[in-house]
């Protein structure tokens, strides 16, 4: 009896301290966002349409994030409270990806269907494909470096 209730009280501090560490993104207007963010945005949306704007908190610090649609294409532009760009995700044509890459995804899609494609760029360097993939009815997100091999971690 004494055993089960440390246990769940053990289960509770451990979701305590978890689950605020779980990212979440949250829908916001683009007044919401600093001067700065929305200064970015007006320059990297020139010739975009914007979705939408969202904000997420990563490793203590808050992200800012503008959903774009170029030339038909999905563009996520992340930022920092100042409004430098820390990361842009484009989506691309699977068939235009080096071979190395295309092989790459497929192995780790497995048996699943690779649904879209997008380029990781950041601080002005490609570091990963990023593709999502749906198996059974369910999507996951499965990543590679620029080479088509797998990464030592998620970007």
């Amino acid at each position: 009896m004494i055993r089960s209730r440390f246990i769940i009280s053990a289960a509770v501090t451990a979701m305590l301290f978890v689950l605020p560490a779980i990212a979440q993104e949250k829908k916001v207007q683009k007044s919401d966002l600093p001067a700065a963010v929305q200064k970015t945005v007006d320059e990297q949306s020139k010739g975009a349409t914007v979705r939408g704007y969202s904000t997420e908190m990563e490793n203590g610090k808050m992200n800012y994030e503008a959903q774009l649609t170029v030339n038909g294409k999905t563009r996520d532009i992340s930022m920092d409270a100042n409004g430098v760009i820390t990361e842009i995700e484009d989506q691309v044509d699977f068939a235009s990806l080096p071979d190395a890459v295309q092989a790459g995804l497929k192995t780790k899609a497995g048996s699943g269907k690779i649904l879209k494609v997008e380029s990781l760029t950041k601080k002005n360097k490609l570091v990963a494909y990023e593709a999502v993939v749906e198996t059974a009815g369910k999507k996951k997100e499965v990543q590679v470096g620029p080479d088509g091999k797998p990464l030592a971690h998620e970007e």
